[in-house]
């Protein structure tokens, strides 16, 4: 009885400070912690503080099938379903709400660049045999106040065998008389770069250049035959705390349904509900309340525990070992 309180005690000194993950041995702690990236920038459960991969994974344990039983049930009272974070009482939960749930957009006039990030979209028309090779007609790029910075069809430069119209709403004529791709691409490059050189732009050095926003942007990007620099780019579908548990891409409508509260491609679909879509939810994992922590949100993967530290670290608790850790992805609240 004495040896099964006494493994209990160790297996509970051999728990991850930041998933709960129990380890028999203190170097499986080490090596849990060598590959699992945990950071203040993860999201984490207002009732426990257990750290999770992803909002899915925090979804999940607050409201999932199985969640977890004590955290559910304060979720319920005091939880809002959006942004799943836990408040004092059930009226500021009422109150917050009415702040967090967004309204779908209408479509704002013309206005000058605003911010540091601009969002993308695009429209994709079919070309080739079957139809089935997407050609941009038409883009959009909005500043972070929602007002269109630059809007236009886009004549491709292969044949339209399928407009998509039931999607689209592209018809014939709209292309017609559309901008050229080359002059498209060349605007886009300018709004970009905003006057500086594409080949002086350095992570957090970038001077006036545009974070660039939206969801899918490779293969947007790849469309309009344009390149941008991997570390000004804050796309949706790729940033880890918004994909799914299997780290595969969660689709814009879903994002925007479940994380600001409203519904998209209801009907034909407009690049500009797509760049508004991604803003917001770009503003809101920017605005996330992390520690302003650089060297553990960089997302460089940085190997905190070298073997020739193995034994310091094996005498480390929990928490050290925790406090150690750094994110292996750039967070967007740095952006700030």
């Amino acid at each position: 009885m004495v040896d099964s309180r006494r493994e209990s005690s160790e297996t509970l000194r051999n728990k991850c400070a930041a998933c709960f993950r129990q380890y028999n041995r203190m170097e499986h702690l080490v090596e849990h912690m060598k590959v699992s990236y945990h950071s203040v920038h993860e999201p984490k459960c207002g009732v426990c503080r257990k750290h999770c991969r992803s909002f899915e994974s925090l979804r999940e344990h607050l409201i999932g099938p199985l969640p977890k039983v004590e955290c559910a049930r304060v979720f319920s009272v005091r939880g809002c379903s959006i942004c799943l974070n836990i408040f004092d009482s059930n009226a500021t939960v009422r109150y917050h709400r009415a702040a967090c749930q967004y309204s779908r957009a209408a479509p704002m006039p013309r206005g000058g660049i605003t911010g540091r990030a601009v969002a993308l979209a695009c429209k994709m028309v079919g070309g080739g045999s079957d139809g089935s090779m997407d050609l941009c007609a038409k883009v959009c790029l909005i500043g972070e106040d929602e007002h269109i910075i630059f809007q236009t069809y886009v004549k491709p430069i292969l044949p339209v065998t399928n407009y998509r119209y039931e999607v689209t709403g592209i018809r014939p004529e709209y292309l017609r008389d559309a901008m050229p791709l080359k002059v498209a691409q060349r605007r886009i490059q300018e709004i970009l770069c905003n006057g500086e050189p594409l080949w002086k732009l350095r992570p957090r050095s970038y001077g006036r250049a545009k974070i660039l926003v939206g969801h899918g942007l490779d293969h947007d990007l790849e469309r309009l035959g344009l390149e941008y620099p991997a570390f000004m780019i804050r796309d949706t579908a790729k940033y880890p705390p918004l994909v799914k548990t299997s780290k595969l891409s969660n689709s814009l409508k879903y994002l925007t349904q479940a994380y600001l509260g409203y519904d998209i491609h209801t009907g034909i679909q407009d690049p500009y509900e797509d760049c508004v879509a991604a803003m917001r939810l770009y503003i809101r994992m920017r605005s996330q309340a992390h520690p302003r922590d650089y060297n553990s949100g960089s997302g460089e993967a940085q190997n905190n525990y070298p073997a020739w530290r193995q034994r310091e670290l094996e005498r480390m608790s929990p928490e050290e070992l925790l406090a150690l850790s750094a994110s292996d992805y750039y967070c967007w609240c740095l952006d700030y």
